[in-house]
């Protein structure tokens, strides 16, 4: 069953795709950075697959590789698995990679396609220091403004002293 999604989802997006693998039932491509929200809308809204649900927006940094960064993207079709397209335990879910450098540290935002997508942005802008470009809002969600760097980059000194925040008002 997974053989055949990534089937369709190669077919769906073609040329757009850099590697695919399907490894323990996950379904995983590859995509180039500067085409993402172009390969999100397509998984959106292509009829035979119709990953309408972002489950899940997240960063990994890999220090030493280039790319540095892979932001990654977790999809699902309840429309799909609905109308009973799927067997029974069969999930119908992908997982879309995609590699950002570390300068520039950025991709084009995907809250266009799913509004959902705003906090998990900000998420990984706050913790990864990703720029999401086209991003209506892009600040920080979990730490306060005057800190200084993002702690989820593996070369993050875990010593350093952050700024105290003034009194709130």
């Amino acid at each position: 069953m997974t053989e055949r999604l990534l089937e369709q989802v190669t077919a769906c997006l073609a040329e757009r795709v850099l590697d695919r693998h399907t490894r323990l039932g996950d379904v995983t491509v590859v995509v180039e950075a500067d085409r993402i929200a172009e390969v999100l809308t397509l998984l959106r809204d292509d009829p035979g697959l119709r990953f309408n649900l972002l489950v899940d927006l997240t960063a990994v940094d890999y220090l030493k590789r280039k790319p540095r960064f892979e932001v990654v993207y977790h999809l699902a079709s309840l429309e799909t698995a609905a109308r009973g397209r799927q067997p029974s335990g069969i999930r119908h879910r992908l997982r879309v990679k995609v590699g950002v450098s570390e300068d520039p540290c950025e991709l084009p935002s995907c809250v266009g396609v799913w509004p959902a997508a705003d906090w998990m942005e900000r998420e990984v802008w706050d913790l990864y220091g990703v720029r999401f470009l086209g991003h209506p809002d892009l600040r920080r969600i979990l730490l306060y403004e005057q800190f200084e760097g993002h702690p989820l980059r593996k070369d993050y000194p875990k010593e350093r002293r952050q700024p105290l925040m003034g009194p709130r008002n």
